[in-house]
């Protein structure tokens, strides 16, 4: 059964960096999309960006400039790297794979912003 196992998180203070990596058990990862959302406490779940199977990068218009997705298909991991982390940042964030319709999630991985 495949699964995606969140990491990176944890606490940083606003201004910081972080990079957040999902790693995909199972077996093919290169053809499918993949991406990330993040859900703070009390907030609906909110989309931050995707990359294809060809590398083709979208992000929320609210996301760009600080968030940067990249994947590693001989590594199974996409990754998301945060700069300039701000307070409202601090939320749980997640890694899906979009099966067609139909997504993959994984745990998440909390993120905290404060000083």
């Amino acid at each position: 059964q495949v699964q995606l196992m969140e990491s990176g998180g944890g606490l940083v203070q606003p201004g910081g960096s972080l990079r957040l990596s999902c790693a995909a058990s199972g077996t093919i990862f290169g053809i499918y999309t993949m991406g990330w959302y993040r859900q703070a406490p009390g907030k609906q779940r909110e989309f931050i960006a995707k990359i294809t199977n060809t590398d083709y990068i979208y992000y929320a218009d609210s996301m760009k400039g600080r968030f940067t997705i990249s994947r590693d298909n001989a590594k199974n991991t996409v990754y998301l790297q945060m700069n300039s982390l701000k307070p409202e940042d601090t939320a749980l964030y997640y890694c899906y794979r979009d099966e067609g319709g139909t997504y993959l999630w994984g745990q998440g991985t909390q993120v905290t912003v404060s000083s």
